[in-house]
């Protein structure tokens, strides 16, 4: 595990704290990086109540079992990604908590858990134009109808593989990407956001 005081973010270079609050031209679009998410990938039987009750126990949120949504109680938010397969994220640092939580709940049982923390980071996207900036590059329908909040996905965007939820109403996306991609993405979103006006932030 890197030591958090050598941790850089998969966008530092950007210099988003210098940046933070401009505006190009008006505020369509808000662009920022949530980075140091704590990110865990479990694997195990949705039909196994044992499983299940396990990992609730450990992660204090309930597993989703219904195809792309989502479970959140308090900070913590489990995104279904299939039958067997969810990503559990909380606050930063917190997967030092809840990776040997988890593994001592679970036991023996057939089931993983893999830290996914170092891995990823997250790019959220807000505003009046956010579903009009993904429909550029994914071909998901984001229609309020079709992608309700609370709703996630796997998909792609602009040739990237993410995984989108939606948190809010406002809307608010959250876009979960490899850090390998993540400058790519990021200056995508940008230029592709410009005729809205875009903000940029950091969290």
């Amino acid at each position: 595990m890197v030591e958090p005081y050598l941790r850089q973010s998969a966008l530092a270079h950007r210099g988003l704290r210098r940046a933070a609050g401009d505006a190009l031209s008006g505020t369509g679009i808000t662009l920022s990086e949530r980075p140091f998410r704590a990110m865990i990938n479990l694997r195990g039987d949705a039909g196994d109540a044992g499983f299940v009750a396990a990992a609730r126990a450990a992660a204090d949120v309930e597993l989703p079992v219904e195809p792309n949504t989502t479970r959140r109680a308090g900070a913590v938010t489990a995104l279904w990604l299939g039958p067997d397969e969810w990503l559990i994220t909380a606050p930063a640092g917190e997967e030092r908590v809840l990776v040997p939580a988890l593994r001592a709940s679970l036991g023996e049982r057939h089931a993983a858990v893999i830290d996914l923390t170092e891995s990823r980071t997250v790019i959220a996207v807000s505003g009046a134009h956010a579903r009009d900036l993904l429909a550029k590059g994914c071909t998901l329908d984001l229609h309020p109808r079709a992608f309700p909040v609370g709703a996630c996905a796997q998909t792609g965007l602009a040739r990237a593989g993410v995984l989108l939820h939606l948190v809010d109403e406002a809307p608010s996306f959250e876009i979960t990407i490899l850090r390998s991609f993540a400058d790519y993405l990021w200056v995508w979103l940008a230029d592709a956001a410009q005729e809205y006006g875009v903000a940029l932030r950091t969290e």
